[in-house]
């Protein structure tokens, strides 16, 4: 399956509509936010620290001890970073750019939402992006990665450089001292 899903073209195509999907829903998320007239985790971060006590917590406790003692003193930050980060994994999805960071990012977002005690739409999300992040470079071939990964990959990677020069290693003869 995991040779399937990084190879096939049938994959390659079944990954881009689970790709744009998924995109969608985050993109529609993040614009949400961006244009709503003023995103506020407060209320959020205190929902979710409420639900850390009782017999059954919907939080757990050093989840709702991060979220007590950084996130909600640092609420300004996470007031910018959730819209933007949600729009620019949706944005990266659907333009198949950077795929795998984007539905690694997406799934790190959708992973502190559950630990946060909202199921919602976080775990059919991440199971989409499990799918997107085993395809790796399959999952973005019919999108911009197509042309942004090779192109890292010779000139900023240094991949094709450093391949060279190893062979050239190999291929010396060893000298006699």
């Amino acid at each position: 399956m995991n040779n399937w899903l990084r190879t096939n073209k049938v994959a390659m195509w079944l990954l881009t509509v689970i790709r744009v999907y998924v995109g969608f829903k985050w993109i529609e998320g993040g614009w949400g936010k961006l244009t709503g007239g003023g995103f506020d985790a407060t209320g959020f971060l205190q929902g979710a620290i409420a639900q850390s006590g009782g017999d059954h917590p919907a939080v757990q406790g050093f989840w709702a001890s991060f979220l007590e003692h950084f996130a909600l003193p640092n609420v300004g930050l996470f007031n910018f970073l959730v819209p933007i980060g949600e729009f620019a994994v949706g944005l990266g999805l659907i333009l198949g750019a950077f795929t795998t960071f984007a539905a690694l990012m997406g799934m790190v977002m959708n992973f502190a939402f559950l630990f946060s005690g909202t199921v919602s739409t976080n775990p059919h999300l991440i199971l989409a992006e499990i799918f997107i992040v085993v395809a790796a470079l399959n999952a973005g071939k019919i999108g911009l990665d197509r042309w942004i990964i090779p192109y890292l990959r010779a000139h900023v990677w240094g991949r094709k450089k450093r391949d060279q020069h190893t062979n050239e290693q190999l291929n010396q003869k060893p000298r006699m001292a």
